[in-house]
Parts: C-alpha cells; sequence; structure tokens
C-alpha cells in the first residue's frame, strides 16, 4: 500500500466532508455510500493502492470493526433518553429478540438450501446478517436525546441490543462447526453464551456507569473536582465495561450500550422531568463559564451526559469513514456471484420483512411506521466484525471465502439501496406526521 497517496486521499475525503456536509444532507444519499466509493476507488476496481486480504488480516479488521462498534453502541445508549421507562422497550426488544431470531432462522434455511452451507455455517451466516447495523442506520436513528418518535426509537434500540443478542447464534453456528464449547446438549450453550453472557452484560454496563456517573458528579458538586476531559470519560467507559465484561465471560457490546444508557438514567433523574429541550437550554454555555455549569449541581449531570455524548458521536463518524472505506477497497469481482447476487435481495425484500411483520404483531405500531422498519434493515460494520470474528476464531479458509463474498456485496448493497432510499423516505414520513411513541 502506498501510504503517502492513502494520506492525500483521507485528508482530502474529510475536508470534502467538512466543506460540503450541508449540501450533502440534502442529496439523496448517505454519506456511507460517497465513503464507499473513495474505498472502491483505492482498491482493485480503481487505483489498487489499498489491497487487504480479508482471511490473512482477519484480527486487524476484528479490531478496527470492534471499535467502531462501540463507539456507536455507547452513542446509542447516551441518546436513547426517552427509554428510561421499562415499559418504553417493548418495541426495541421485540424487534431485537424476537424479529432478530425469526430473520436468523429464515437466513439458515436460505443457506443451507440455496446456498449448501453445512448447518453450523447457515447460522453463523444468519448471526453475522440478521444484526442491524448501529454506526450506519444514524440517518434513521434518534436524532438527539429528546427525539421521541417511534420509529427512530425502534430501530435506535434494535440496532443497539441485537449487536449484542446476535452473539448467541455466532457462539452457536462456531460450535456446531466444531470451534466452540456448546456443552453437552447444548447446555453451557444456553447457560454461558444466552442467559449469563446476556444478562450478565447488561448488568456489568448499568453498574458501571451508574458507579462512574455518580462518582464524578459527586467530585464537580461537593468538591470542583474531576472538571473537564470529558472525552477521557467517554473513552475510559466504554473500554472498562467492555473489558470487565469480556474478563467475566458477558457479552462487552451490551455491557457498553448498558453504560451509555445508565449515564443518560443518572442525568434524566437528576433533570427531575424536565424535557432534553430545556436541558439543553441549562447546559448552553460559553468556554468561560464551564466550570461553573459542570459543577452546578442542578446542571451537572445534563452537562457530563451532553459533553460525553458530543465527544462520542464526533468518534463515530470517523470509525464510519475507516470501516467503509477499507470495505470499499475490499470488494473484488471474484466476491459477485449468482448465490451472493439474489441473497441480498432476498434478504431484504421478504427475510426482514418477515422478520419485522411477526416480531410486531399485536404492537400497536403505525402502518408507516412498520414499513419503515421492515425496509431500513441495515446491515453495516457489526456484521463485518462478526465475521472476522469467525475468521479469526479458526473458521475453515475455504468457508471464509464464501462467508466473506456474501457479507461484504450484502453489506455494500445495504449502504448503496438504503444510502439512497433514505432521504426521500425519511422525509416523505416526516411530512406525514404519523403518530409517534409518547416518552416515560
Amino acid at each position: 500500500m502506498n501510504f503517502n497517496l492513502i494520506f492525500v486521499v483521507i485528508g482530502a475525503l474529510f475536508i470534502s466532508m467538512a466543506l460540503a456536509g450541508s449540501v450533502l444532507k440534502r442529496l439523496p444519499l448517505s454519506t456511507s455510500i460517497l465513503y464507499l466509493l473513495v474505498g472502491v476507488l483505492l482498491g482493485p476496481f480503481g487505483l489498487g493502492l489499498i489491497r487487504i486480504d480479508p482471511i490473512e488480516q482477519a484480527k486487524l479488521l476484528e479490531r478496527v470493526t470492534e471499535v467502531a462498534v462501540l463507539v456507536s453502541l455507547f452513542t446509542a445508549g447516551l441518546k436513547l433518553r426517552p427509554l428510561l421507562s421499562v415499559g418504553q422497550w417493548s418495541l426495541p426488544v421485540r424487534l431485537a429478540f424476537v424479529s432478530m431470531s425469526i430473520t436468523v432462522g429464515a437466513i439458515t434455511l436460505a443457506g443451507m438450501v440455496g446456498l449448501n452451507l453445512p448447518l453450523g455455517a447457515a447460522i453463523l451466516l444468519g448471526a453475522i446478517l440478521a444484526p442491524t447495523d448501529p454506526v450506519l442506520a444514524s440517518d434513521v436513528q434518534v436524532v438527539d436525546p429528546g427525539d421521541r418518535d417511534g420509529l427512530r426509537l425502534g430501530l435506535t434500540g434494535e440496532a443497539a441490543l441485537n449487536d449484542g443478542t446476535a452473539f448467541p447464534f455466532v457462539m452457536l453456528g462456531l460450535g456446531l462447526l466444531g470451534l466452540h464449547e456448546l456443552g453437552e446438549n447444548g447446555w453451557r450453550w444456553v447457560g454461558v453464551d444466552v442467559v449469563w453472557a446476556t444478562t450478565g452484560g447488561l448488568g456489568i454496563g448499568a453498574a458501571l456507569g451508574t458507579l462512574v456517573g455518580q462518582l464524578v458528579l459527586y467530585l464537580r458538586r461537593e468538591h470542583k473536582e474531576a472538571v473537564g476531559l470529558d472525552d477521557f470519560l467517554a473513552l475510559g467507559l466504554v473500554a472498562l465495561s467492555y473489558g470487565v465484561a469480556l474478563l467475566v465471560s458477558c457479552y462487552g457490546f451490551l455491557a457498553v450500550f448498558a453504560a451509555g444508557l445508565a449515564l443518560r438514567r443518572i442525568e434524566a433523574q437528576s433533570s427531575e422531568g424536565n424535557s432534553f429541550e430545556e436541558v439543553e437550554a441549562m447546559t448552553s454555555t460559553a468556554e468561560a463559564e464551564v466550570e461553573e455549569i459542570a459543577t452546578d449541581p442542578d446542571k451537572a449531570s445534563a452537562y457530563m451526559a451532553e459533553a460525553v455524548l458530543e465527544f462520542n458521536e464526533q468518534l463515530e463518524r470517523i470509525g464510519e469513514v475507516a470501516v467503509v472505506v477499507l470495505l470499499g477497497a475490499m470488494l473484488s469481482a471474484r466476491y459477485f456471484t449468482f448465490e451472493v447476487i439474489w441473497f441480498a435481495p432476498l434478504l431484504f425484500l421478504i427475510i426482514r420483512p418477515i422478520g419485522v411483520w411477526v416480531g410486531l404483531i399485536g404492537s400497536r405500531t403505525a402502518p408507516s411506521q412498520l414499513g419503515l422498519m421492515s425496509w431500513f434493515g441495515i446491515r453495516g460494520i457489526g456484521s463485518i466484525y462478526y465475521l472476522m470474528y469467525a475468521i479469526a476464531h479458526g473458521l475453515d479458509p475455504e468457508l471464509a471465502r464464501d462467508l466473506t463474498a456474501i457479507t461484504f456485496c450484502t453489506v455494500a448493497f445495504s449502504i448503496v439501496v438504503h444510502g439512497i432510499s433514505v432521504t426521500p423516505l425519511m422525509n416523505l414520513y416526516a411530512d406525514k406526521g404519523p403518530s409517534r411513541e409518547k416518552e416515560a
């Protein structure tokens, strides 16, 4: 790879996005499409400046995508202020558990019948492609913590939860391929990989987010200490919750999401029922007043949550650029086989809608919201992470290349078709003004 030219291209891309950001928002496409095109330009299809074998570089790609997903999950937790009541979680939970399980099953069937994959590999493919993406789906997720729209809340909560709840299926697929211990009659998988890892991850993240958040607030309110460096607080809490969860065999993705949600819960409780708009107005301040606001007993929690969120959103954008450019650079003509070409439309036009409709039977979701939820099952960086995780854990090279072709092409297809449709469809949805979910 010619790193000098790569630096020039990436630098030009960042500057171009900064200068043309407001224009791009009005165009019927997402920024991810542009990042993908830049990657294609740099890769074998274009100038050939980047040549990466995803099988050989699986461990590196696993770490890059891992960080991008972690930042996005923490950000999602900080944004979901309206979902702090237990009763508001019905829609995201049903999408993340019921709809995703149906999707895994349907992909498994398609993989065995249409792609001639063994059962373990078909389940693994389902686990890789069933979760929606918390990074690339930002255009259909909540805009800010004050957003109470039912569609956006549902899709954000789904993407945040199912990037952790897909892991049991990943482990099941690997186990059936002989790469993970499932235990006699699958009891270890049920007890550890499903029950313990899921509940433990959520519990650890919630506990650490609450403890760290309360400690920072105590130091700020009572001693005027621990002011500033909220970016360190964000990175530290992400790393701490993720690392602790992994050390005790829990799902770190769920822990990071729960930690972000816990910080937001502290803010909401301290704000005593104030709307997000009122909280935002309280914490708007000039640089000279930062310390005063950050240590104010009534405003400290809101300031902390918003400062951490702002930093994380910047990291999220950088992670999106890095991974999508790499994806474009890794696309190869040999990936676009007949099997791959028919699989992506099957997933988005049949499997995803069936999963959503069945999972939400009996809900009060408006028809327009149900239709958009069925369409915006955006696949992205999370799918690439699960693929790299499986490859790094010993997946057969021939099987790995088959799953890589299907995954990469499906994600690229999603970036293009969802990226083109997101602006006109969401504008149409906003114009119609369907019923909104109420904030707790």
